[in-house]
């Protein structure tokens, strides 16, 4: 490592301790639901635990409320209950370090207090099993954001697919779909366009009447994979006073990387997100992380770009960014592009408090 190096290392991370640092998806929740596993012991392996989220600065994470599907009627709405239960029995047993978080301000006086916020997300519509009671129950228990779909499509809305795109079933949203979005508005929540189909991000647009957000996907013109956004879609998003969350997955990020078909990611999701070397020994660089940061950049500008890395719910991350507490190693590289502090500041967590507050207001009209 040269000087110049050093020196950007040195002020990422302390831009860092500066800013709010804000990773609006991650699947630790899996982890948390292992009775044998502690979020305040330092782990050799997975991407989160509190002292890594300590050592990259880290002050707020998204931690995605999910379940495998298609799943059984109420399996889902269970599924569910248990997750945002433990994420909030873990924050009452760490009550010193994390604090639970559902608007802007949580997040702001978790940062004031020097404690990590934790926020939920739920990933996936099917989880409200086609009620809308359901979402208004995940939103009064601190859900910030819905991601429409997930892997495949509900029986509302179209998914993008993840390993390969998915044939239409709907074109798009169905009517009950857009009383999802609108509720969404209503209630404050983020409408979410991560997962969803083309044709289903263009009826979100259509109807919603509040920001969207893409917490965790990717620019398609630097990698053409169906989880990506085209720069139109990203403009689509800022146009809307959203943002676009940048995914970490190497899958999604780089188009050298081997395939991973359904099965081998079966295996490792069995295996509980243990080695990833059971998939590929390839490493995917920085450069093509930083890539897709600098595109999306570029195209929809620094108040509209933001992290969303997909940790603990991917296998393959790019080299020196293995887990949380390498965040300042992105910074750093963004740095030495040009970026200024005062743009990083956006992405590293100011354009999510922003939205947020927008969806909070939006909310307030339409109620």
């Amino acid at each position: 490592m040269n000087n110049t190096e050093i020196e950007h290392v040195a002020a990422a991370r302390q831009l860092h301790q500066r800013a709010i640092v804000i990773d609006t998806h991650c699947d630790t929740t899996m982890h948390l639901m292992d009775d044998h596993w502690d979020i305040s012991a330092k782990h050799d392996t997975g991407h989160v635990d509190i002292s890594k989220m300590r050592d990259g600065g880290v002050d707020a994470m998204f931690f995605a409320v999910w379940a495998p599907g298609p799943i059984e009627p109420g399996t889902g709405i269970e599924a569910a209950r248990a997750q945002i239960k433990r994420i909030g029995e873990t924050v009452q047993r760490h009550s010193d370090l994390l604090v639970a978080a559902r608007t802007a301000e949580d997040i702001r006086n978790a940062h004031t207090s020097g404690r990590i916020a934790l926020v939920i997300a739920i990933e996936g519509g099917y989880l409200i099993e086609d009620s809308l009671d359901i979402l208004r129950e995940y939103a009064a228990a601190g859900a910030a954001y819905l991601t429409l779909t997930h892997a495949f499509h509900t029986t509302w809305a179209d998914s993008s697919g993840v390993h390969e795109r998915l044939e239409p079933l709907h074109g798009g949203l169905t009517d009950f779909g857009r009383e999802v979005v609108r509720e969404l508005n209503r209630l404050g929540v983020m409408v979410d366009v991560s997962h969803v189909s083309d044709n289903t991000f263009r009826d979100v647009v259509e109807t919603t009447a509040a920001p969207i957000i893409a917490s965790h996907s990717s620019c398609r013109a630097v990698h053409d994979h169906c989880r990506n956004l085209s720069d139109d879609m990203m403009r689509t998003v800022a146009a809307s006073g959203g943002v676009v969350q940048i995914n970490f997955a190497a899958m999604f990020l780089d188009p050298d990387h081997p395939p991973i078909d359904r099965t081998q990611m079966r295996r490792w999701w069995d295996r509980g997100g243990g080695d990833p070397g059971v998939l590929t020994d390839y490493v995917t660089p920085l450069t093509v992380l930083v890539d897709h940061f600098d595109h999306a950049l570029q195209v929809i500008g620094p108040e509209h770009v933001g992290i969303g890395s997909d940790f603990d719910g991917v296998p393959l991350v790019p080299g020196q960014m293995e887990d949380c507490s390498k965040l300042p190693n992105l910074t750093a590289a963004l740095l030495a592009r040009g970026y200024s502090e005062q743009d990083l500041e956006l992405v590293l967590g100011a354009n999510v408090l922003r939205v947020m507050e927008a969806c909070r207001d939006a909310a307030t009209v339409l109620s």
